[in-house]
């Protein structure tokens, strides 16, 4: 094609202990060879462990003359008294070099290599792209056909429990997103960040389906020499992946390219001596990959990301794109510009897919889930949208988990049920299984639903044919049979939506479809003939649908079905952080005055909603500063009253329970059931505790570790609550929960206690 850079093949070889040749190809005529050496090698590959370590790489600030000097000795190592480098220097657009050669020479930083005082890799007329080819020296295969479509990648971040720092994957999944917005990226995410999600996501989708694998992650030498990447398993916790069991995990269904995108996964651990793990998984089958060198700053790893996907989209090859991302980061003045690495085989760095504007070109078919979830009169979304949602890892692994599982299978349902106070973000959660999930087509319901309006999923959902919708409006227009019947009928394999999962969601239920009772909440009478139903439906005809609800209360299981419930906790401090940084006003770093920044963030009790809310608000110039921290506390007043938790509902429960929140509230983390009864000694304790989650006073959240409830009473319900305790009884209960916490995280049970 115009344009198309140009493709050098550089050998060297060991000829003997003392001596090495390089061989130089063209691609035509005879390649160009010379000798060379050890003691020159040597050399060069000291001054290298000297000046390119991490310690003394992390030393160095944006155009460090040592690095500059660096990369003129690796040039200089290249080009010889015969001078090869010079003809190729200065040919526009640019040269691919494909390096093979032994480990330690493998593992110098050719991406540095300078002529005349400029990095050659980051010229803006004829671009150096430096490839340590991995393979035997023969032709290059056939071209590579461009896919007629938009980009597609397979996306998986790992975060392991205890492994510092979290990094920002949903703000690099995010930057792919917005860099690929024109052109359109479909971004499919493994979220499970586990070997086993990944090999049965890349075996759904089958050999050929993605372009790209991009890990995001952790990554380290093991004690035993061996690069590793730090994936989860089940429960979220550290496994140490091996290259060799990442290629078992795709199962030889490589993309074109594998971005492993954490430190040190192009570094050859011994100064060469062993294979990186981006050269490991192309041995193992993989085409190109992407690696870096050296530690590398998470802001940095986004930007790259970002700037290459959204070159790869816009229809360039694959070595352009790459050399295109790093110069993004050298115009940004970024330090570490030169620590991406690539391996590759003999296959053509080329285009992934066609150019926006190509006859035929497909379209992503999907629409954003958060479109799914408008307010009625604004008809703007009421959730997060997928750039801006942060945090409830594990409750998502949770509930896909649950969601995906086959009926019958330990720990599948038919419903799952997200449950907490309002603002905590059931809707945005809600929003993002439903972008986890590609696969099933989407109807969502707002508030109350009733027989007529349920009958609208024909219109939600896109039906294959339109013989297969037609046939639906009439068995759900048919009131002479039940509605199981009908539902049977339409979710049977045979059925209108045999073929087509479906996510049915409820959103706000407790909104128009739960009636109170006793203190208690049940279906309302039009809800109680629709969810069994529809429930019943799913289980009977073995269906892979199911029903996602979002509701402030919970509600007595329907007879016959199995509903999870998910119980949503405050935002932890890490995710509270995540979610600042995605806010204009509020965010670290902004004009808004440090003190009132911190009231506001105070305010919101570790609340999305009401983040939002308040970051709105410090902007307002109607106030001063005095009267925009009083609006800033009178709105968060405003806010827990009318949106999260009414007083009357506080006041309408049993002294003992109004008590037991109050005694809870003294401690300012979840704590497991042990340590609320032991600062609530009462014999109803399980009953309070049960009622106060069904109503939404206290949150019950899950232990990642145990995997058992944890209790927490909301910051936004402690000025309520704090008043019910005299000051004796405060003493009374911090020290009851001093005592719980000590013997159950600290000394374990007694001796007495293990063996009763």
């Amino acid at each position: 094609m115009a344009g198309e850079m140009k493709t050098y093949e550089l050998e060297i070889f060991e000829q003997t202990s003392d001596y090495s040749e390089l061989r130089l190809s063209t691609g035509g005529g005879q390649p160009k060879t010379r000798g060379v050496n050890k003691t020159a090698i040597d050399k060069l590959i000291g001054l290298v462990e000297r000046h390119y370590g991490h310690h003394a790489v992390a030393h160095q600030v944006f155009g460090s003359p040592q690095l500059r000097d660096l990369g003129t000795q690796l040039a200089t190592f290249l080009d010889g008294d015969e001078r090869w480098l010079t003809p190729i220097l200065h040919q526009p657009p640019g040269t691919t070099l494909r390096i093979t050669t032994a480990g330690r020479l493998r593992h110098l930083p050719w991406e540095l290599l300078a002529v005349d005082g400029a990095h050659l890799t980051v010229s803006s007329q004829a671009p150096l792209l430096p490839v340590r080819a991995v393979g035997t020296n023969t032709a290059l295969t056939a071209p590579v056909t461009p896919g007629n479509r938009p980009l597609r990648v397979l996306f998986m971040a790992t975060s392991p429990e205890g492994v510092e720092p979290v990094l920002s994957y949903e703000a690099e999944e995010a930057a792919i997103l917005a860099a690929t917005s024109r052109t359109g990226t479909e971004l499919v995410v493994e979220e499970s960040g586990t070997l086993e999600g990944l090999r049965f996501l890349s075996r759904d989708y089958g050999a050929g389906y993605f372009d790209v694998l991009h890990l995001s992650g952790h990554a380290t030498i093991s004690d035993d020499g061996r690069p590793v990447f730090l994936v989860e398993n089940e429960f979220g916790g550290r496994v140490d992946a091996t290259a060799e069991q990442i290629a078992q995990a795709m199962a030889g269904h490589w993309p074109r390219l594998i971005f492993v995108s954490g430190c040190l996964t192009g570094n050859a651990p011994g100064a060469g001596t062993f294979p990186s793990m981006s050269e490991s998984l192309v041995h193992a089958g993989a085409p190109a990959v992407l690696g870096w060198a050296l530690p590398v700053g998470d802001v940095s790893a986004t930007d790259f990301a970002a700037e290459l996907y959204r070159s790869l989209a816009d229809g360039l090859p694959l070595d352009r794109a790459i050399i295109e991302a790093r110069q993004h980061l050298y115009a940004q003045k970024r330090g570490n510009w030169h620590l991406l690495r690539v391996y590759a085989d003999r296959s053509p760095l080329a285009p992934m897919v066609t150019p926006l504007i190509t006859k035929g070109r497909a379209r992503i078919q999907i629409r954003p889930a958060d479109q799914e979830f408008l307010d009625p009169q604004t008809q703007l979304s009421r959730v997060a949208a997928r750039a801006a949602f942060v945090g409830r890892r594990r409750v998502i692994q949770r509930c896909l988990r649950t969601l995906k599982r086959p009926l019958g299978a330990v720990g599948a349902a038919e419903a799952l049920v997200l449950h907490g106070m309002g603002g905590l973000g059931k809707s945005s959660l809600a929003s993002r299984l439903l972008e986890r999930m590609p696969t099933h087509q989407r109807a969502v319901w707002y508030g109350r639903v009733d027989l007529t309006t349920f009958r609208e999923l024909t219109t939600k959902v896109p039906f294959p044919t339109v013989e297969q919708q037609v046939e639906a409006d009439k068995l759900l227009a048919n009131d002479q049979a039940p509605l199981l019947v009908r539902l049977r009928h339409l979710l049977h394999v045979d059925g209108p939506l045999g073929q087509t999962p479906c996510l049915f969601v409820f959103d706000d239920f407790e909104d128009g479809n739960l009636d109170e009772r006793d203190g208690a909440y049940v279906l309302s009478a039009e809800m109680a003939d629709i969810l069994p139903a529809l429930l019943r439906a799913i289980r009977e005809t073995g269906s892979p649908s199911r029903v996602v609800i979002t509701s402030r209360y919970r509600f007595p299981v329907p007879v016959g079905t199995t509903v999870v419930v998910e119980s949503l906790e405050t935002l932890t401090a890490t995710e509270q952080s995540k979610k600042l940084a995605n806010l204009a006003n509020l965010r670290p770093g902004s004009s808004i005055d440090p003190d009132i920044r911190e009231r506001a963030i105070h305010a919101s009790a570790g609340n999305p909603r009401l983040l939002d809310w308040l970051d709105r608000i410090v902007v307002d110039n109607s106030l001063d500063i005095d009267g925009l921290i009083a609006a800033i506390e009178e709105e968060a007043d405003r806010f827990r009253r009318e949106t999260i938790l009414a007083q009357n509902l506080l006041s309408s429960q049993a002294p003992e329970l109004q008590k037991m929140l109050a005694k809870v509230n003294v401690i300012e983390l979840p704590v497991p059931a042990e340590t609320v009864k032991a600062v609530h000694d009462h014999s109803d304790a399980a009953s309070h505790i049960e009622r106060a989650v069904q109503l939404g006073l206290i949150e019950e959240g899950t232990d990642p570790e145990t995997g058992q409830p944890r209790y927490y009473v909301s910051n936004v319900l402690r000025p309520l609550v704090r008043p019910l305790l005299t000051d004796d009884e405060y003493v009374q209960a911090c020290a009851a929960a001093a005592r719980s916490l000590y013997e159950l995280w600290v000394t374990g049970p007694t001796p007495a206690e293990s063996a009763s």
